[in-house]
């Protein structure tokens, strides 16, 4: 009767339980605060375990320098002129990392840096605090930039 009892207990407060989980996954704001991005899972499994797409956009500014509306923002800072009128909102942003061992930290990833249209290789941690530390570099950790992402609630 116990372990009925027990069972039961678990099973009403289990759900509460995994949902405060705490997890890279959610929503994002960026460090420079002009952009919300989504982490999940990828819809394809060669882009790796995890993925962010650009849900939002905070004043963002065409090639002018005058602020646009957000779903008309393109990627026009992109290296690629191919992709150079593609809409920021929905665009991926980070792709490829790799679970480690630490089961909130993600390695062997890319970021995309819309500010200067390039590509760099990047880890992913969360933090003690709820906050996201993403690091971003060019050959080794050592020499790149972290920033510091807040959840959007």
């Amino acid at each position: 009767m116990r372990s009925l009892l027990l069972a039961a207990l678990f099973a009403v407060f289990a759900p509460a339980i995994s949902a405060q989980t705490p997890s890279v996954m959610g929503t994002w704001l960026t460090a420079s605060g002009v952009a919300q991005v989504r982490i999940g899972p990828c819809q394809n499994a060669a882009s790796g375990p995890l993925c962010g797409f650009i849900v939002g956009l905070i004043n963002p500014k065409g090639p002018d320098g005058v602020v646009v509306a957000p779903d008309v923002a393109t990627d026009y800072r992109n290296a690629d002129p191919a992709l150079r009128s593609r809409k920021v909102l929905g665009m991926p942003l980070i792709w490829g990392f790799k679970r480690t061992a630490d089961p909130n930290a993600y390695d062997g990833g890319q970021i995309y840096n819309g500010e200067n249209g390039k590509i760099y290789s990047a880890n992913i941690s969360l933090q003690a605090d709820g906050t996201l530390r993403l690091r971003g570099y060019v050959g080794s950790p050592m020499f790149g930039e972290t920033q510091i992402w807040t959840r959007v609630k």
